[in-house]
């Protein structure tokens, strides 16, 4: 009988859980196989956390949000964090894969862990890919599971917002996630009806932006709703960074809408608020979408390992599932500022402070 293993690495994600139950459901009653869930990343197989997972285990986990293994932002065998510094500890992955006798190892993650996928894979570990993450930032797939969610958290958010800013007359500023890319604040934004969306692929102008704020309350446009991606940044600037990253961790983003505010308020007579969703983003019961086709990955990823295909990603192509080369999937994918969705912004008026 196989023995495979499986791991959720980086952020936690709506939609996690309904791969582990497909998974664990694809291998048991396709199969035959024995699943081990591996815990906290890939910090579970340095430390050698793990469990068994079955049926029972998996029962009622389609509607959870999150993930019953734990996440790690910061378990990149190849970059560990230690009080002397960064190193490299990926020889314990291997050795530790070898005596769990893991025949495949399924890893659900972003870019970061399929960074850490895709070397472990050319020195001979048996490894597959399960692409996630709320940002939508992944090559090789059309889109992740997580970020349907995400998109359906900021635009009931929006409506709130839509509410609070017409009865006070306000400009109301939400600043939502995504790291370098602006999927999220695009897609939320033009469903939820921002007036004014920033992304940052393209560097906005502060003055544009104002005098589009200025114009809408000429034309009798009581409140105004703008949608910054926390990558967003001003032409000839920087994007906003809380924490400096490093080797072991990613910089962390935050303060873009504040930035705004504090421009809009100089050059406006508008009263102006800022809210900032954050975690909210990435907490919560999945999407059906996002429970689809988490559960659609995970029995894929699952029969490419009784096929022997390892060293390969799951995707997502023009409807299907489909399987791309861990190299493909490294990386990161950005809107398109000619592409059909900044397009359709302009077409419906939306101010994207660039050109």
């Amino acid at each position: 009988m196989k023995r495979i293993g499986i791991l959720t690495g980086g952020g936690d994600c709506p939609g996690l859980n309904a791969v582990i139950r497909a998974v664990v459901r694809r291998a048991v009653c396709g199969h035959g196989w024995e699943v081990l869930g591996i815990h906290d990343g890939f910090r579970g197989l340095v430390d050698g956390v793990v469990r068994p997972l079955s049926l029972a285990d998996v029962h009622g986990l389609l509607t959870r949000g999150g993930t019953i293994l734990g996440a790690a932002n910061r378990a990149n065998p190849f970059a560990w964090p230690t009080p002397e510094g960064p190193r490299d500890v990926s020889e314990q992955v291997l050795v530790r894969a070898r005596k769990l006798e893991l025949d495949g190892i399924l890893v659900v993650g972003g870019d970061g862990t399929m960074s850490i996928a895709a070397p472990l894979a050319a020195r001979g570990l048996p490894i597959l890919g399960v692409p996630k993450t709320i940002d939508n930032d992944l090559p090789a797939t059309d889109q992740t599971f997580g970020f349907d969610t995400a998109v359906q958290t900021v635009v009931e958010c929006l409506d709130r917002l839509h509410t609070t800013a017409e009865s006070h007359q306000r400009v109301m500023i939400c600043e939502v996630m995504g790291r370098d890319t602006g999927w999220i604040a695009l897609s939320s934004g033009i469903a939820g009806g921002a007036d004014v969306i920033l992304i940052p692929e393209l560097p906005y102008d502060e003055a544009r932006v104002c005098d589009h704020l200025a114009s809408a309350l000429v034309r009798g446009q009581s409140y105004s709703i703008v949608v910054i991606a926390e990558g967003a940044l001003p032409v000839g600037g920087e994007a906003s960074v809380l924490e400096a990253g490093d080797a072991t961790r990613a910089r962390r983003l935050g303060g873009a809408g504040d930035r705004l505010a504090a421009s809009v308020r100089r050059c406006t007579d508008h009263e102006v608020r800022t809210t900032v969703l954050g975690y909210i983003q990435r907490g919560g019961v999945p999407t059906a979408f996002d429970r689809l086709l988490g559960t659609r990955f995970g029995a894929a990823a699952v029969d490419l390992l009784a096929e022997g295909r390892t060293g390969r990603m799951v995707a997502l192509r023009n409807g299907r599932i489909e399987s791309v080369p861990l190299a493909e999937a490294v990386g990161t994918r950005r809107v398109d500022p000619a592409g059909e969705l900044v397009r359709t912004a302009r077409h419906m008026g939306i101010e994207l402070g660039g050109a």
